[in-house]
């Protein structure tokens, strides 16, 4: 946000004017990757009351960290797979995009296997590097995982034929505090890692977009002789990932149906020509793959990692920072405080930019979904989640500085009715 405030000044705008918006818009050297996305216009939208906005328009879009904008490639791509069938390798076709991947996640691209969904390959690999004993059986989570996360944890410590209550070790917020704190869960595996057999958590947490520190925590649970890993699915094309350097043992992630394994690097010299009834797997991260990748998700995949390797995940992540502070300080300027001195909204994700992603999760002092409602009405899509909080994430890729002034705009004559836009 310092360097939105010095462009203000640089420019003698104020810092809470459209025009400064439009001039950050305008220098962004990112502002091209926005025209390879499908923007839904507002007219295409439920639920929205055309009486308050213009149809035509594009709609602003703050839920890509739930389901991303479809690259305009997607459909090219599979049009022309249906249409040349079998020109591209089948057999081969995923592999072309592991280097892509690769960038992305921070790996080397030998590192990198494309399959199936993110819970078939949370439990690939927690069979592979889960191996509870008697005296190290437990498997350490954050609190409130993303459910089918959860779920899977306690299917593999009952397949164990172990006990959740006693298996399970999840690490908990302080009492009033909404995120959770690094030395506490660097304190807990101190304390309890003679006994955690797998530390798997997220990377950046669903509900309040808390940003994990994965090199701190990778080093603490290896030092005590756990094996680590993460679900990367809020984490991959938001923050910066350097998943090799940091040694994790796995990690995997969802939308791109990825999964990657740390290892030393191999490759396969011989090739296979006979079909016999001897397993012989692919060396390294490739054996966890159990057949072909539907080729048409390959396509669609393929339209979007080409756009991400137009840039690098460092510019993106820059832009990520400003777009996210720009809506923080707008938040905190206009509804921290109401006629009753409470917030009129409280964000619960963390406010250092090194510990969340693009996402700020968000209360509000009135009922949610009175408020998203609103928001809709007005051509806004974000995402809710039970029991209170709005997930807003500026995705840098297609989201600019206009959308998150608007989105503040209009959130004022809903939360403000009668107040002057700023």
């Amino acid at each position: 946000m310092e360097r939105v405030r010095s462009l203000s000044e640089e420019l003698k705008l104020s810092v809470l004017s459209r025009s400064l918006a439009e001039h950050l818009d305008e220098h962004d050297s990112l502002k091209e990757l926005r025209t390879h996305f499908i923007i839904p216009k507002i007219s295409q939208l439920p639920n929205v009351d055309l009486s308050l906005v213009d149809g035509s328009a594009d709609c602003v879009y703050f839920a890509g960290n739930s389901l991303g904008l479809q690259p305009k490639n997607t459909q090219k791509y599979i049009e022309e797979e249906l249409e040349k069938w079998a020109t591209i390798p089948w057999a081969w076709a995923e592999e072309n995009l592991e280097e892509m991947m690769a960038k992305i996640v921070g790996a080397k691209p030998e590192e990198v296997a494309l399959m199936n969904g993110l819970t078939v390959n949370l439990h690939l690999l927690m069979l592979s590097f889960y191996k509870p004993t008697t005296k190290r059986h437990k498997i350490l989570l954050e609190d409130k995982a993303f459910p089918s996360d959860h779920y899977a944890i306690e299917s593999q410590i009952r397949l164990q034929g172990l006990e959740v209550s006693s298996s399970m070790l999840i690490i908990k917020p302080r009492k009033g505090e909404e995120t959770i704190r690094l030395e506490d869960l660097l304190s807990l595996i101190e304390q309890e890692g003679e006994s955690i057999a797998l530390v798997m958590l997220s990377g950046v947490h669903y509900y309040t977009g808390q940003l994990f520190n994965i090199k701190e925590i990778s080093r603490a649970a290896q030092n005590k002789g756990c094996f680590v890993g993460f679900d990367c699915a809020h984490a991959v094309g938001n923050a910066e990932l350097r998943l090799h350097d940091w040694n994790v043992d796995f990690a995997c992630w969802c939308s791109y149906k990825g999964l990657v394994v740390w290892q030393e690097p191999s490759y396969m010299k011989d090739t296979l020509t006979l079909l016999d009834l001897q397993m012989d797997l692919q060396p390294g991260v490739n054996g966890f793959r159990l057949s072909n990748q539907p080729i048409l998700l390959v396509c669609s995949l393929q339209a979007s990692l080409e756009i991400f390797n137009q840039t690098s995940m460092t510019e993106l992540r820059r832009k990520s920072v400003m777009l996210t502070g720009y809506l923080e300080f707008l938040i905190h300027h206009y509804f921290s405080s109401s006629d009753s001195g409470e917030p009129l909204v409280t964000i619960i994700t963390p406010s250092d930019p090194e510990q969340r992603g693009c996402q700020l999760s968000l209360k509000f002092s009135r009922p949610i979904r009175a408020v998203v409602q609103e928001l809709e009405r007005r051509g806004f899509v974000c995402d809710m989640r039970e029991p209170d909080v709005l997930r807003v994430a500026p995705v840098p890729l297609y989201n600019t500085f206009t959308d998150v002034h608007h989105f503040i705009a209009d959130l004022r004559s809903v939360l403000t009715p009668g107040s002057d836009k700023p």
